[in-house]
């Protein structure tokens, strides 16, 4: 705290919604979390904090935000969520959903009559999700199946799972008095009607186009660029780092969007990654259990596939995947010109993004904002592309009824099944014709210093026949393709001999074999 007292830092105003009345905070530094405000500056500490990094879910909010003239809600962690960053949206927390009077919301009220609390410290965090999940069932509630994945991001150490699992399937069914129902329209109305965000050169600068964005980046290329915070958050709880000035690109409204064109889709840099793995899984139904394993879904709904790519971790799942995919970014920056300045731009396949341990060809001034991901094989406007089974599931007999086929599988290896961090991640895309390897590429995250591209393994498996001899032969060139380090995770051992098991895993797959994935048993459904 001392440390705050005696900052130079400059501090800014902050407001959002709360029960659909602005609240106005007025000196709030830009490294502040929204955890920090909502305990410390508004005393409401019925949102708890439990691991500080985004992990356990007890502090999770609901951010309620205008898209396409309607009011969507999204389960956030406020513990590395910074606080500027929900200026002009509406922020519901365990102590706002329930009525003044004393009626309970159905999601509260259904964690009591099913008993779902034990300790009760993780319970808000809890609730907090199953209202979100709620509001945007529009009050019909979820089934459990979807539940497992609306609740992924909040963990209870009471192992109490199954009573929140029934609370979950019993709120659809519950009354929802009038005290605790949202005006949807109201907010709308209040949303519209808060201040604008500050101008100029604030400590906190969150731009609504895309030039401006680009002009504060040139004008401020030290200034510590956010978009979901979901990394940069821990450097604030857990490094304890300051930021005099931060640039957030969420709100550039040209980058919130996914764009279709003939033979790819262009993800902007601001679209959370909850939207762009929706992309994704719309033209590859086979990815959809991976994009719920990725995170959990409070992370998913704050962070975006831009910040993961350009963050470049070399444990980020979603960089394997597209480089699989064939992705490229395109970087942008302000270029000076006689008529007073202009857009540039460069593009390069993603691979190619990274020099080292988090570094990357990015100029000073320079931003990484749009992935583009070819669309797959057969994929026109008006013409059907051919389907893919669930991920683990099987094409049988592909390679006999169809002359030129493409395979996408992505693997994610870690010690929890949902809301983990990867060992290894290896993702292969592949074309097949007469039986041939026609394409291939292939992504691994977790054995280098970067996402890396398996290159000498794709030059083992192009214009071989695909069968077990050559499988053999592929599995041991990825082996020794990389050299990748021990930690908490894995053993360098461990990670080497996966990576081959996860090729030959593939190459059964493609053989029909279903009952190989964990994703495809009844384990999941029996423990719930």
């Amino acid at each position: 705290m001392l440390a705050r007292m005696t900052s130079e830092i400059v501090s800014q105003p902050l407001t959002f919604l709360r029960r659909g009345q602005p609240v106005t905070l007025r000196n709030v530094p830009p490294d502040r979390t929204l955890l920090e405000v909502l305990r410390e500056d508004l005393h409401l500490s019925a949102t708890k904090e439990g691991c500080g990094e985004g992990d356990c879910g007890a502090c999770t909010v609901v951010l309620g935000e205008t898209v396409d003239g309607q009011l969507r809600y999204r389960a956030v962690n406020s513990c590395i969520r910074l606080a500027h960053s929900v200026m002009g949206m509406a922020v519901f927390t365990a102590e706002d959903i329930g009525s003044h009077t004393g009626d309970l919301h159905p999601a509260q009220a259904a964690m009591v009559r099913c008993h779902a609390s034990q300790c009760g410290f993780c319970t808000p965090g809890f609730v907090m999700s199953l209202f979100g999940a709620y509001q945007n069932s529009g009050g019909q509630g979820i089934s459990r199946e979807q539940a497992q994945t609306d609740l992924s991001g909040n963990l209870c150490r009471c192992t109490g799972y199954r009573p929140i699992l029934d609370a979950a399937e019993t709120m659809g069914s519950l009354p929802l008095p009038a005290g605790c129902a949202v005006d949807e329209a109201a907010t709308l109305a209040a949303l519209k009607a808060l201040k604008p965000q500050p101008k100029g050169d604030g400590a906190y600068l969150r731009p609504t186009s895309l030039a401006t964005l680009l002009q504060q980046r040139a004008k401020f290329p030290k200034a510590q660029v956010v978009a979901g915070c979901t990394d940069v958050g821990l450097w604030v709880t857990k490094l304890h780092k300051r930021f005099d000035r931060v640039l957030d690109v969420t709100a550039a409204r040209e980058l919130r969007r996914v764009e279709s064109y003939p033979h790819h889709i262009a993800i902007g840099a601001a679209v959370s990654l909850t939207d762009a793995f929706a992309a994704l899984v719309h033209e590859r139904p086979q990815l959809k259990i991976f994009s719920q394993r990725f995170a959990g879904l409070p992370v998913r709904n704050a962070g975006t596939l831009g910040g993961n790519v350009a963050n470049g971790s070399p444990i980020g799942d979603s960089m394997p995947l597209l480089i699989a995919l064939g992705a490229s970014v395109v970087l942008m920056r302000w270029k000076k010109t006689a008529a007073g300045g202009a857009v540039a731009h460069r593009e390069l396949r993603l691979e190619d993004l990274y020099t080292g341990y988090r570094t990357n060809v990015m100029r000073a001034d320079e931003l990484l904002c749009w992935i583009k991901v070819p669309r797959p094989i057969g994929h026109a406007p008006g013409r059907p592309r051919p389907t893919s089974a669930p991920s683990g599931g099987s094409e049988p007999n592909a390679v006999e009824h169809v002359r030129a086929e493409q395979f996408m599988r992505v693997y994610k290896i870690s010690k929890r099944f949902d809301d983990d961090i990867s060992a290894v991640c290896l993702a292969i895309q592949m074309t097949l014709k007469d039986g041939t390897v026609q394409q291939v590429s292939i992504g691994a995250g977790g054995v280098a210093a970067t996402p890396a591209r398996a290159r000498q393994t794709e030059a083992a498996l192009l214009g071989q026949p695909w069968n077990a001899n050559t499988v053999m032969a592929a599995t041991a060139a990825l082996r020794a393709e990389f050299q990748p380090i021990s930690d908490m995770r894995a053993s360098a051992r461990y990670r080497q001999t996966v990576l081959g098991n996860l090729l030959q895993r593939f190459w059964l797959e493609s053989q029909g074999m279903t009952a190989i994935n964990l994703e495809n048993s009844q384990t999941l459904e029996a423990l719930a």
